[in-house]
């Protein structure tokens, strides 16, 4: 099933314009036992098709909770979580699956490439999981600075060439939603100007929306709106 398909559905007719990313009066109530742990408490968000936002927010805000419902890994206690207009809550198995293989690409922290696998052919894998032609790994790797080490066992790269073979995957797949959990991390200084800049490549270069969960002020500095989550919220 093709992405594109997933997002031109009769019910988003009731819109004239819908964002790349909505979260509505989402709550996410983590139980166990009779204790119960509440990481997202009303959370309204919306992100418009080609923005670059960074959400910031101290541990336990409930931005990683925000990221896996986002990307359809967790669904919500309660609210709606929409991409591109259609409710991934409405979706069926098959189309929330073609929504995290083809709609939405993952960057973390760290650990999103095989190290033992080239550059290339962790850009190839990524495609082959998406559905799509392996031919454009290359290319994406090149867009991206890293055309020297196509070849490179991603375990010998640095970790800003290990994160930015992980955008360049998402920018082969053509991902209109990529959501980065704190991609600069871990990262120099000079790292992490490198994979800001192939983060804004990707909204301009790709078109892609993409969100980022960060710490970093540098982060903050590059992206086009800042979001603030604190409690659950946005404050």
């Amino acid at each position: 099933m093709e992405v594109a398909s997933l997002y031109r559905e009769p019910e988003v007719q009731e819109e004239i314009a819908w964002g790349a990313l909505e979260l509505r009066d989402v709550f996410r109530i983590y139980r166990s036992g009779p204790a119960e742990t509440v990481a997202l408490r009303g959370l309204d968000l919306r992100v418009e098709p080609g923005e670059l936002v960074a959400v910031f927010g101290p541990s336990g805000s409930g931005k990683s909770t925000m990221l896996q419902l986002a990307a359809g890994l967790d669904q919500p206690s309660a609210g709606e979580v929409r991409a591109f207009g259609r409710s991934l809550g409405r979706m069926s198995e098959p189309e929330l699956a073609a929504h995290r293989a083809q709609g939405v690409s993952i960057v973390f922290q760290d650990e999103n490439v095989l190290p033992w696998l080239s550059a290339r052919a962790n850009v190839e894998l990524a495609l082959a999981l998406a559905g799509r032609s392996r031919d454009d790994a290359r290319a994406a790797l090149e867009l991206f600075g890293l055309g020297p080490q196509t070849e490179h066992a991603a375990g010998t790269l640095s970790g800003g060439e290990r994160q930015r073979v992980a955008i360049a995957a998402a920018a082969a797949r053509k991902s209109p939603l990529v959501l980065a959990d704190e991609p600069t991390a871990e990262l120099d200084e000079a790292n992490e100007r490198l994979v800001l800049e192939a983060l804004r490549d990707l909204r301009d270069d790709v078109g892609s929306t993409v969100v980022v969960v960060t710490h970093s002020q540098a982060v903050a500095e590059a992206v086009d709106r800042v979001v603030e989550l604190r409690d659950g919220r946005v404050t």
